[in-house]
């Protein structure tokens, strides 16, 4: 069974999406993937478009050790949820992400559906890596 610190998960899932940094850490654990992200305050929504809808297709299971994420739903009447140092958190498919200060957050994800964002994320990091 895979145990490990938040800290110690691998930089890029273990080489998988190495232009995310270093700010993202995970390893695929069966048909799961554990992630601790570190990031700046940052609005997120438009690492989204070009995926369908504009919206991450991946629900997350979390909690955040420091900070707040804001989980907005485009085109629904769901309010936005909130998740503060401290919070258990379920962000399901449709969302985006802001986050309003600094953040530290262990996840849970799905492993087929992070690795359609990462996966969309890495290729927009090579666009403007290339640029």
């Amino acid at each position: 069974m895979p145990v490990s610190k938040p800290a110690d998960l691998p930089v890029g899932g273990d080489g998988r999406w190495p232009l995310c940094g270093s700010g993202f850490r995970s390893a695929q654990w069966g048909d799961m993937e554990v992630g601790y992200t570190t990031t700046g305050a940052a609005d997120h929504t438009p690492v989204y478009q070009g995926l369908p809808g504009g919206v991450c297709p991946c629900p997350h299971y979390g909690y955040v050790f420091t900070g707040r994420i804001r989980c907005h739903y485009p085109g629904t009447d769901w309010p936005d949820e909130i998740a503060t140092a401290g919070d258990a958190y379920f962000f399901p498919a449709g969302h985006v992400l802001i986050y309003e200060e600094q953040t530290e957050a262990l996840e849970l994800n799905p492993a087929a559906a992070l690795q359609t964002l990462m996966d969309h994320i890495e290729a927009l990091a090579q666009r403007h890596a290339d640029q």
